[in-house]
């Protein structure tokens, strides 16, 4: 859960520097399960605009943790784009955002594992 606010908090627009695969990955499961949860309650409300306010206010965080995380890999930010090529874009996404950091310093900053 402290990943999902850190993001929130600290680095809610911040597109520059990396951000370690446990980051990205918490922050997308804990927003995965609070999409689903708002998703439930405003149909359970009736209310369908709470879905929708609640995508448009983690949608800037979710592309600067991403783009933070291509980072990492040594990739530029723009590879992020990669996912609107079909199918196919989407698994090589996936792909790129699992790979492990470069262990060394990069052009966007120093490792945060270390």
């Amino acid at each position: 859960m402290n990943w999902y606010l850190q993001v929130l908090k600290e680095h809610y627009a911040d597109f520059s520097g990396r951000a370690r695969r446990k980051e990205y990955w918490m922050f997308v499961l804990f927003n995965f399960i609070f999409g689903v949860v708002v998703g439930f309650i405003s149909g359970l409300l009736g209310i369908k605009w709470l879905a929708s306010i609640y995508s448009l206010a983690v949608l800037v965080p979710s592309i600067a943790v991403s783009v933070r995380r291509l980072h990492d890999t040594g990739r530029s930010g723009w590879w992020l784009l990669i996912g609107l090529v079909p199918l196919i874009g989407s698994i090589w996404l996936i792909v790129l955002l699992c790979l492990d950091s470069q262990p060394e310093t990069n052009k966007w900053g120093a490792n945060p594992k270390a």
